[in-house]
């Protein structure tokens, strides 16, 4: 465990993790996103990056000697044994980034927004957990507008996450986001207030 004070953010897709996320940082709170993160460590020249072109080979590569995202996708949809592979190469690297950026935050405590907190086993890292939720047909009805995707895509995403009430019940606490901003920015200034005892109290 880090010494900072923890929150991990996590919810299912289009549940507005990124909205709740900002206003925190709106507060003055440093974010440690495992999204991000998981960009970083696959940069050109990254240990990542390196062991990734080492074992698919230069195929993996777009024109800008990037990483084809879309083509490693690919690779590893019906690869369980590749899939299993890249998990275990990039899962260390992005645990080990994030806990140096929650190191290096001056915030007096750090959120770290990750979509997969529960299944990865990575509530293991922080001291409080926070579930963004809505309804499953508002889950829905957003990510369709946001990635342009079917509804069906959605269905087959929300399935392939941990189920919605198995999160609740996991969670510390759970942020009600069915639409209205205005209760949202209130039940995260509420949460933060909180949250700057909680850290308070752990020094």
């Amino acid at each position: 465990m880090s010494p900072k004070y923890i929150v991990g953010l996590t919810g299912g897709i289009g549940s507005g993790k990124t909205t709740v996320a900002n206003l925190f940082a709106d507060l003055g709170i440093e974010l440690v996103d495992a999204d991000i993160v998981a960009r970083e460590v696959v940069e050109p020249s990254t240990k990542g990056y390196l062991a990734i072109v080492d074992h698919f080979g230069k195929s993996i590569l777009d024109n800008n000697q990037k990483l084809d995202r879309a083509e490693l996708r690919k690779r590893i949809f019906s690869n369980q044994a590749e899939r299993e592979w890249l998990n275990n190469l990039l899962h260390p690297l992005i645990r080990k980034e994030m806990l140096e950026q929650v190191n290096n935050a001056k915030s007096a405590y750090v959120i770290m927004v990750i979509p997969l907190l529960f299944e990865n086993g990575l509530d293991s890292l922080v001291n409080r957990t926070l579930v963004v939720d809505i309804s499953a047909e508002l889950q829905i009805q957003r990510t369709i507008i946001r990635d342009k995707v079917s509804a069906e895509q959605v269905s087959n995403i929300i399935a392939s996450q941990m189920p919605r009430d198995e999160k609740l019940a996991k969670a510390d606490d759970i942020i009600e986001n069915q639409g209205e901003i205005v209760t949202l920015k209130a039940q995260v200034l509420a949460l933060h207030k909180m949250y700057l005892d909680f850290a308070q109290n752990e020094l």
